[in-house]
C-alpha cells in the first residue's frame, strides 16, 4: 500500500511555470513506476507523464513534450512534474499515481495507487 500526497498547484498565467510535488509514504517508492494525470471538466482523465522505477525512462503525453518534465527523487519519495510555458489548456487537477507492474504505464488501468490531486489555473 502506498499513499500520495501532491502539492504545488496553483493559479498562474500564460507562459508561466510551476512545479508539483507528489509525496509517497512507504518504504517501496522506488520500485514503483510513477505517472502524472489530468482531468480537466468535464473532459476524462488523460495521461501526462510517466517515469520508470529507476528513473531511467520517461514518457511524455504530446500535449505537454518539451515544456513539462517529469522526475523523481527516491531518497525523498517523491515525485516532480516541472510544468514549464502554461496554456489555459493545462488548467485541470493534475494527478500522481503509482504503479506496481514493472512498466510506466500511460494509460490510467495501468495504475493502481493515485493521490487526491491538486488543482492547477492558467489564465490567458
Amino acid at each position: 500500500q502506498v499513499q500520495l500526497v501532491e502539492s504545488g498547484g496553483g493559479l498562474v498565467q500564460a507562459g508561466g511555470s510551476l512545479r508539483l510535488s507528489c509525496a509517497a509514504s512507504g518504504r517501496t517508492f522506488s520500485r514503483y513506476s510513477m505517472g502524472w494525470f489530468r482531468q480537466a471538466p468535464g473532459k476524462e482523465r488523460e495521461f501526462v507523464a510517466a517515469i520508470s522505477w529507476i528513473g531511467g525512462s520517461t514518457y511524455y503525453a504530446d500535449a505537454v513534450k518539451g515544456r513539462f518534465t517529469i522526475s523523481r527523487n527516491n531518497a525523498r519519495n517523491t515525485l516532480y512534474l516541472q510544468m514549464n510555458s502554461l496554456e489555459p489548456e493545462d488548467t485541470a487537477v493534475y494527478y500522481c499515481a503509482a504503479s506496481t507492474r514493472g512498466s510506466a504505464a500511460t494509460v490510467v488501468s495501468g495504475y493502481d495507487y493515485w493521490g487526491q490531486g491538486t488543482q492547477v489555473t492558467v489564465s490567458s
